[in-house]
């Protein structure tokens, strides 16, 4: 009897651990991500506690099941082999525990979402994956899973092998108790007796979203993204019957097709040359005429007085391979995938690049990094651009520490080969940056210092402006200037620097400045009101310059002066829609609206469902 119970007994206290180890977890995420824990009251810090439980018991009583059914085979095997097993078994967890832990405390800074399956895409090209951790993250990083690491297992070890003489042996007689001990963890597991088993939205309580992050079990999140992984084939956005989705997104676009007398002409020359730079990160919170700081980016506000702003651009998407697809096919991305990364369905896309091969435009791509980072190569090549240039043409000690050359050496290149080689034919040239990327490495002085991030954000912002201004001022010297237009905006917006009224993946974190300047605009300090997105930028170019803009479906006309334009905008775990009416973010986990303004939240909600539903069905099907 007393060894059955000591079993009983030992397994319990085992169970017990592990969700004290995870709601000392918690503590650390609320404790790391201090700026956003200051916001909640304590009533709601300690609810974030309670609801949190749920998903601790659950997970907990899924990493206690290999060594509840050691305990049981106790009755078989030595003393030894099944505490040699348990404490391995323990030991390895507790490793794996606690670099999941370290991950989602550090990429929540940035993606705004607890542990999933994202990262997995980027451990290809690890040295890139951790290119937006400085050097000292990355120190701090290995020296808190070592530290952690020792520390819980010396916990786990005095509580469960050095400070239990032995894992007793169980009669016959007993082994029916602990099975019916092991069949009742799926309690815990389902997370009760309801129907549907529990889910991260069963502890969504809150109208604050970092409220209900934080009560989000890391590692629980972790495993359901592992085994509920979607199909490849398989639709998980689906509200309409498929037609019916497809015929909202063509009747939202229908109207907005053509050019009209919004602004007339455009460009004074039939095909004029096209710079085309997309900078990393680039936030309108940033941009003195779009209404934020005017302090970080003064060449960039100089410039928007000498040609065309557009107030109301937003990004599709919230990380670089998402927005090189919007931009450059003019093509809506996908939640939880990235098209980039799947070269069969990547070679279907239409380039602008292709386009403007037909109309007789020589054809390059520049940028200071890995060109294997996110696929980009396999992207790019075959669509009609002649140059592709990449890290391999710079020199290492042009490099930050971590993504690729600096910006100001990258627009030096380009400046050199105009210097080399001048143009014969219209050119169009795509230049994505770096810089700005976190961790905001860059040669010289801090101008907002480099203490806090804000800070180094900031800088490096101020530093590609300054890097941009110089290159403009290079070729407004050039006589292939007065030909050329060059267009200046985002590859995705930035949630620095934070507004505390807004969600997190509110419309703020989404708009981005779109600026064409250049001897070819015509007019001067002219300002384009449309709402327009990433998505729209190919079909209207193309457009402009004579060619055919079919290939670009998702597309629509950002100088059609109808007031029935549209943004959606996609995120992790949810999507953005934007309209002259308002806005609403929508979570896919509450499965309803976090944020909303306006008249007509409802339309909105149900619009978005239908764009997600028909661009995904498009996504699926190539």
């Amino acid at each position: 009897m007393q060894a059955v119970f000591n079993s009983i007994s030992f397994n319990l206290k085992y169970y017990g651990f592990w969700v004290l180890y995870f709601v000392t977890a918690r503590f650390l995420f609320v404790s790391y991500h201090t700026d956003m824990t200051k916001t909640l009251a304590p009533s709601e810090l300690f609810l974030v506690f309670g609801y949190g439980l749920r998903l601790d018991f659950s997970i907990a009583a899924y990493l206690v099941i290999i060594p509840f059914f050691l305990v049981l085979f106790r009755s078989f095997l030595s003393e030894r082999t099944v505490r040699l097993v348990h404490k391995t078994y323990s030991f390895g967890l507790v490793l794996l525990m606690n670099i999941l832990l370290l991950i989602d405390l550090f990429l929540y800074s940035y993606w705004n979402t607890r542990l999933d399956t994202t990262f997995i895409r980027y451990l290809n090209t690890p040295d890139l994956m951790f290119a937006s951790t400085s050097t000292n993250d990355l120190i701090l990083f290995t020296g808190l899973i070592v530290g952690l690491t020792f520390l819980t297992c010396y916990l786990i070890s005095f509580f469960f092998y050095s400070g239990v003489k032995k894992i007793e042996r169980t009669p016959l007689w007993g082994i029916p108790v602990l099975m019916l001990l092991i069949g009742a963890l799926l309690l815990p597991m389902r997370g009760g007796l309801q129907t549907i088993p529990i889910n991260q939205g069963n502890v969504y309580f809150s109208n604050t979203m970092y409220a209900n992050h934080a009560a989000v079990n890391y590692a629980w999140n972790f495993m359901h993204a592992v085994t509920k992984q979607v199909d490849a084939n398989e639709h998980p956005f689906l509200t309409y019957e498929p037609e019916e989705a497809l015929g909202v997104l063509e009747s939202l676009r229908q109207p907005l097709l053509s050019k009209d007398s919004i602004i007339n002409p455009i460009f004074k020359t039939k095909t004029p040359n096209i710079i085309f730079v997309i900078w990393e990160g680039f936030t309108a919170k940033v941009v003195g005429p779009l209404g934020g700081d005017i302090e970080i980016t003064p060449n960039f506000n100089s410039l928007s007085e000498e040609g065309l702003l557009f107030t109301n651009f937003y990004a599709n998407g919230d990380r670089t391979d998402k927005g090189l697809v919007a931009l450059l096919s003019g093509y809506f991305p996908q939640p939880k995938k990235s098209i980039i990364k799947m070269p069969l369905k990547s070679k279907k896309l239409p380039l602008i690049s292709q386009s403007l091969k037909g109309l007789g435009y020589h054809n390059s791509f520049y940028y200071g990094g890995d060109l294997n980072f996110a696929d980009m190569n396999n992207y790019l090549f075959g669509k009609g651009i002649d140059k592709i240039f990449g890290s391999e043409i710079f020199e290492r000690k042009d490099w930050n520490s971590k993504w690729g050359a600096h910006d100001h050496i990258l627009f030096d290149r380009i400046a050199t080969d105009f210097n080399e080689a001048p143009p014969e034919k219209p050119f169009f040239k795509t230049i994505l940056t770096l810089t700005s990327h976190e961790p905001y490495e860059f040669p010289g002085t801090y101008r907002f210092g480099d203490a806090s991030e804000l800070n180094r954000f900031k800088s490096s912002m101020s530093y590609t402006d300054q890097a941009l201004g110089d290159f403009v001022a290079f070729a407004k010297t050039q006589t292939w200037w007065e030909n050329t237009v060059v267009i200046i905006t985002a590859d995705h917006g930035h949630p620095l620097p934070p507004n505390p009224l807004d969600n997190f993946n509110a419309p703020s974190r989404f708009h981005i400045p779109m600026l064409w300047i250049g001897g070819a605009i015509e007019g001067r300090g002219t300002v384009n009101t449309n709402l327009g997105s990433q998505v729209d930028l190919a079909y209207t170019l193309v457009d402009l310059l004579g060619g055919d803009n079919s290939a670009f479906e998702f597309g629509t006309h950002l100088f059609n002066s109808s007031k029935e334009h549209f943004v959606h905008y996609v995120f992790n775990q949810g999507f953005g829609a934007i309209n002259e009416s308002g806005f609403m973010v929508y979570d896919f986990i509450s499965k309803d609206a976090v944020q909303a303004s306006g008249s007509k939240q409802e339309s909105l909600k149900a619009n978005g469902k239908a764009i997600l539903q028909a661009t995904y069905q498009d996504f699926l099907e190539k």
